[in-house]
């Protein structure tokens, strides 16, 4: 491959990364506006942006380096959740609860794992995004209603809209922001440790 031709496929890589942060954060924009929303089948709502994250995720992964299958595992974990919602709307609030937990508790040590292949500030951000996702998993466990904040800035809103909604927007926010980091430290440093 010629430096000129290595050069370009390493824009078009960053490039892709950063389309897959933006993507990412605009869903994550869409899963905190959802409790504003009237009449929306919540379950099939998350389980949509669950699966359409996964598969940008999935996607940014391939554009990895030393953390490839691993990024582009947390992409899959992520689609797989959304699409067993997405299968099985109507399941129980609790099994729900810990679909999303197992997803949360697994996504957190597939990124713990990818941060040990990372480096600098790259590693710092996939630390922050298993931290983010561990926190998020116990804060369900623990029975602590963030429906509560929900319904007190919103009003009233479907109840499954209303305990998952800015779980899954968190966890969003978070792995755009670390794509954003990656593809920033690809365009500084050239081909690091991503």
């Amino acid at each position: 491959m010629t430096e000129a031709s290595e050069a370009r496929s390493n824009r078009n890589r960053i490039r892709l990364i950063t389309v897959a942060a933006v993507l990412i954060i605009i869903m994550a924009a869409g899963a905190a506006l959802l409790p504003l929303a009237e009449r929306v089948p919540g379950p099939n709502v998350l389980g949509s942006l669950l699966l359409a994250t996964g598969f940008v995720e999935l996607l940014a992964g391939t554009q990895r380096r030393s953390t490839r299958i691993l990024c582009m595992t947390a992409g899959a974990v992520t689609a797989l959740a959304g699409l067993l919602l997405v299968l099985n709307p109507v399941t129980h609030i609790f099994r729900r609860t810990y679909l999303i937990v197992a997803w949360l508790m697994l996504r957190s040590l597939i990124m713990a794992a990818a941060s040990t292949r990372a480096g600098g500030s790259v590693r710092t951000w996939t630390i922050v995004s298993a931290a983010t996702d561990l926190g998020l998993a116990l804060i369900l466990l623990a029975g602590i209603s963030i429906a509560t904040l929900i319904v007190g800035l919103f009003g009233p809103t479907p109840e499954v809209i209303a305990s998952f909604a800015w779980i899954l927007a968190l966890s969003f926010l978070v792995t755009g922001l670390w794509l954003l980091e990656t593809a920033s430290c690809e365009r500084d440093n050239g081909p690091a440790r991503t």
